[in-house]
């Protein structure tokens, strides 16, 4: 899918579930650099109507409703599994996201 923006908030199908992990269509935000758009796989992460939010879990809302980003969960995935942009993070959340990321994969 072309166009793909870090920060925008698309429909994703994860597929089936193996533990813990996140599974069936459901929304997910960009985060890898615009610059990598050309490759074959995106890197996302989902959203969770019932996660628990915490430093590493941000509260990110989506059309009024207030979910959680599992940037635990971020993984890569093909393109061909993202569907329809529904959002974009606002500068306050893509912060917050930000800050998540750099616990998650310890970044200075």
């Amino acid at each position: 899918m072309a166009g793909l923006r870090r920060g925008d908030i698309h429909r994703v199908r994860f597929g089936r579930a193996s533990g813990r992990s996140q599974a069936g269509v459901r929304p997910a935000v960009v985060l890898q650099a615009d610059s990598l758009s050309p490759l074959s796989t995106v890197v996302v992460a989902p959203l969770s109507a019932s996660a628990v939010a915490g430093r590493i879990r941000p509260v990110v809302v989506l059309d009024g409703t207030p979910s959680t980003l599992m940037t635990d969960q971020m993984t890569a995935i093909d393109v061909d599994r993202v569907g329809a942009r529904l959002g974009r993070l606002g500068a306050d959340e893509a912060a917050e996201v930000d800050d998540a990321l750099r616990l998650v994969l310890a970044l200075r």
